[in-house]
């Protein structure tokens, strides 16, 4: 079931309102920018839309992936759906844009493309909930009714190599390093810091040159060609939404 959140992002990068839900190469794409660039909101893994950025992609489109990270959530619960608010509170967890190499470990057949642009959207959104009548062991103990788009912020865009050097910080690393070296470089935990490691190796950042004891050794990898520009840019942001 789609969300409001996701409807209404689809509308924010819009072109025009019959730029929404549009079919492209047998495809449903959520919109088309004033780029003509398409635009997909994807909530869940990037995985799940590989294989359809690979066909958009070798069609020659322009794709544009905006991937949703929620800074702020006010969670609103309610004694039913359409009923009485009881409590309102602003939920601890936070996302990071750092939080999209955890996808990426799955993309990187996709990323990095010259016509691919993923954008990590910071935004603020309100979710409604219901308490279960029926608690049982290991199920949540609320069903969410629907979350809505509350504020847009800044995006960070990915579009090529430099792009994660930057992410992660431009890190200083020895022209030969381990996940643990990376680690201390980025102050992420080991277990990151390798799932990091392999996304850079498969996205051809780095390049393993062997091993110390049982850790892989890597390398920067030389730079294959120049930076490439692209046109599409994000929307002006900061905004509330409507």
């Amino acid at each position: 079931m789609e969300t409001s959140l996701h409807r209404e992002l689809k509308h924010y990068f819009a072109a025009n309102s019959q730029s929404v839900e549009v079919t492209v190469d047998g495809y449903r794409i959520d919109a088309i920018d004033a780029t003509g660039a398409l635009v997909e909101i994807q909530h869940s893994g990037l995985g799940s839309i590989r294989k359809k950025s690979l066909q958009l992609l070798a069609n020659g489109h322009q794709l544009r992936i905006i991937k949703p990270s929620i800074g702020n959530k006010w969670i609103e619960t309610y004694d039913r759906d359409g009923g009485s608010l009881l409590r309102r509170r602003r939920s601890p967890k936070k996302l990071k844009p750092l939080d999209i190499f955890r996808e990426l470990i799955h993309f990187t057949q996709v990323f990095p493309h010259p016509r691919l642009i993923l954008e990590v959207l910071a935004v603020d959104c309100v979710e409604r909930r219901i308490d279960r009548v029926n608690k049982r062991w290991k199920r949540k103990q609320y069903q969410v009714l629907d979350q809505h788009l509350a504020k847009v912020h800044d995006a960070t865009i990915l579009n090529s190599i430099d792009d994660l050097w930057l992410l992660l910080g431009a890190p200083q690393l020895p022209k030969q390093f381990d996940t643990l070296e990376l680690s201390e470089a980025i102050g992420q935990p080991r277990w990151f810091a390798q799932q990091i490691a392999y996304t850079l190796c498969k996205c051809n950042a780095t390049k393993p040159v062997g091993k110390r004891g049982n850790s892989i050794v890597y390398q920067v990898a030389p730079k294959r060609s120049k930076k490439r520009k692209t046109s599409a840019r994000s929307k002006a942001l900061g905004t509330d939404a409507a």
